[in-house]
């Protein structure tokens, strides 16, 4: 059995995933310079996406990122339709009122979701993420 398929649709779906989470990061940057000024250089962003509580509520989707690499990357595993429902339940999860583990990810979005780059990369994942219908 073949999980081409499968693996292209997922393989579709990281690259949505991080031109997302860029304008996110992006937003939260400006955020960030706005309060304390210029971030210098991209090691300091680096840093500060490390260590500064301001950037925290980005974590839960960068795990979610890592992780969806992790499977696409996996040698002598086959994907299948499980995958696919995992990681749509996953988004689903993030982006749920119903879910309190994400709450500060989803105030950041909040904030985040009325810069233009945002709504752009946020409909082309949801895009891709529909057509994994099966």
């Amino acid at each position: 059995m073949t999980d081409a398929p499968v693996r292209a649709r997922l393989d579709a779906l990281a690259p949505a995933l991080r031109h997302f989470h860029s304008a996110l990061l992006d937003f939260a940057k400006g955020e960030y310079e706005f309060l304390h000024g210029p971030v210098a250089s991209p090691f300091e962003l680096y840093s500060l996406v490390m260590n500064n509580p301001d950037f925290q509520w980005l974590r839960p989707l960068s795990g979610l990122m890592a992780t969806l690499d992790e499977v696409l990357d996996a040698k002598n595993k086959t994907l299948t339709e499980q995958n696919v429902t995992d990681i749509r339940g996953a988004l689903g999860l993030l982006f749920s009122d119903s879910d309190t583990r994400f709450a500060d990810f989803r105030a950041g979005y909040t904030r985040a979701k009325g810069d233009h780059r945002v709504r752009e990369t946020e409909a082309k994942w949801r895009e891709v993420l529909n057509s994994l219908e099966a």
